[in-house]
């Protein structure tokens, strides 16, 4: 009884915690779906059913397929730059260091990260002045305020999320494996299909999850280096609160992403619980 005392005492902050910072929101912008808009902003406490018709719209639809392409692309571009990273720094003896440089883009204030890389790709920028300083261009590349740009910016400030998991997991791996593949045939590219990928699934797919899931709901890099002609539903919940001044609208976006999210974390929790039972069975065959 004494450890089941303890043990509440010390969850109880956390759960305190996470029913005023995490739920009582998701609940209140819950109710406020619906609820009727009132003029100024705000919501008026009658129920309006018809705000629920926005789900009907080709605007609506449009907005989450751009955000689904975007959140599809960062993911797959992370991955991919953070699965070789993330091998490097495990063989490297420089291990302290390397994940160091990886670790100090979180002392800089986000925001200042994004208007950093605005003045890197920027028309007067630094890429643009070294590429007309060499001749390769003669006018500005328009770099900036379109897809383009929403990936490459959403891509450097995920990778650190991707690279660490992946790191913990393929500092765990044994690399004789792939020196054994090598000995019986294979060559480095099927070691590393084969062999590698495989055994580092866990961690690619809390790398996919980690990258994913804050893509979707991404708004600060969308309504700053996005352009009018992006939109993705971060950026116009936003919108909604703001300027249009439509909570409702807004709050029932939201809870559409929430739900999302939910669904693929159960998802992918449903799909990590296979990977584990098959390693497991895997283990047990080997031994």
């Amino acid at each position: 009884m004494k450890k089941n005392k303890i043990g509440l005492l010390y969850s109880t902050p956390i759960t305190l915690w996470l029913v005023i910072f995490f739920f009582i929101p998701m609940f209140i912008v819950f109710i406020c779906s619906f609820l009727k808009k009132d003029t100024y902003g705000g919501v008026q406490f009658q129920l309006a059913l018809e705000n629920f018709r926005i789900f009907t719209t080709k605007a609506f639809y449009n907005i989450v397929v751009d955000t689904l392409y975007i959140s599809v692309l960062v993911t797959i571009f992370t991955v991919l730059l953070a699965v070789p990273t993330a091998y490097y720094i495990a063989r490297s003896k420089y291990k302290r260091e390397l994940l160091f440089l990886i670790i100090i883009p979180f002392w800089t204030n986000f925001l200042i990260r994004i208007y950093a890389w605005m003045s890197i790709l920027g028309t007067e920028g630094i890429v643009n002045n070294l590429l007309l300083k060499f001749g390769i261009i003669d006018e500005p590349l328009k770099m900036l305020y379109n897809t383009s740009a929403i990936v490459i910016i959403s891509v450097y400030t995920s990778l650190p999320f991707a690279i660490l998991p992946l790191y913990a997991v393929v500092e765990k791996f044994d690399f004789s494996l792939i020196e054994a593949a090598r000995d019986l045939g294979a060559t480095n590219r099927e070691a590393f299909f084969k062999i590698f990928l495989p055994n580092i699934r866990g961690g690619i797919l809390t790398a996919v999850i980690f990258t994913f899931i804050p893509a979707l709901g991404s708004y600060a890099i969308p309504s700053l280096v996005g352009g009018p002609d992006v939109n993705m539903l971060g950026s116009t919940i936003a919108r909604y609160l703001t300027k249009v001044r439509d909570w409702p609208t807004a709050s029932i976006m939201s809870s559409a992403l929430i739900l999302a999210t939910l669904l693929i974390l159960l998802l992918t929790t449903f799909i990590k619980k296979i990977i584990d039972k098959r390693e497991g069975k895997e283990e047990g065959n080997n031994e």
